[in-house]
């Protein structure tokens, strides 16, 4: 089309894939597994409230503050449990290091609907593929394990990229992994700042999914919202 597009970017957590369940509930039936009760609701509340107070204290995974992703996450499943009751400590390594590990499986995770038909699409037109994502290392086993890796030149995480969304300068990382100039990529996600005007920013292209019925949030041009995944070969046809 008029785009002359050679290269798309991905986001991935609620654009390609999803969690099977709320975390709130994985956390309480491994929990169970360990003979422990947990209220999934206060799990949940309890998680939202230590990943947002983990994630303002060390940004992007604790890169460059010494902390490794790992360790990041470790912290946050335990402090999770002990906000919701669970006192003991041996049990809260034993459930941390369960977690993180269930995490990386297609067990967790699922392919949204019209992802793989698209993405598989995309690659017949003969474009570069890349992810962008602000998520740790176990982004390219996870999407191993759930059959989408296989259509991607690259995958850059916040955590390798030592910048997460909407840092422009994982864009710009990706443009030179992708070997194109900003006008010549396209990224597609599914938040309004860290994807869509993020990459617009940059210089680059991007395509918003966002849901019927999601109405809520800034106005973006209709040829630039994806209401599914399906609909990006419209406007990207070559």
């Amino acid at each position: 089309a008029m785009l002359r597009l050679r290269l798309l970017t991905w986001d991935v957590k609620d654009t390609l894939l999803r969690l099977r369940q709320p975390v709130g509930q994985s956390y309480a039936a491994e929990a169970r597994a360990h003979g422990l009760q947990v209220q999934p609701e206060a799990l949940g509340r309890s998680f939202r409230q230590v990943y947002g107070a983990q994630s303002r204290r060390f940004p992007n995974y604790g890169h460059g503050q010494g902390l490794s992703s790992r360790q990041w996450w470790l912290d946050v499943v335990k402090q999770s449990f002990r906000l919701s009751g669970v006192q003991d400590e041996a049990a809260l390594t034993e459930l941390a290091e369960k977690l993180y590990r269930d995490y990386c499986s297609s067990h967790n995770w699922e392919v949204l609907p019209g992802a793989a038909e698209t993405l598989s699409r995309c690659r017949q037109l003969g474009f570069c593929m890349g992810v962008v994502s602000n998520f740790d290392n176990r982004l390219e086993v996870i999407l191993s394990q759930c059959d989408l890796r296989r259509h991607f030149e690259f995958v850059l995480t916040s955590e390798a990229a030592g910048f997460a969304k909407p840092d422009g300068r994982i864009f710009e990382q990706a443009l030179r992994l992708g070997g194109v100039r900003p006008e010549q990529a396209a990224h597609i996600g599914d938040d309004y700042s860290r994807d869509y005007r993020a990459a617009r920013a940059a210089g680059m292209h991007s395509f918003l999914l966002r849901a019927a019925g999601q109405g809520e949030g800034p106005e973006v041009p209709p040829e630039h919202v994806l209401p599914t995944l399906s609909h990006l070969l419209a406007r990207i046809e070559k």
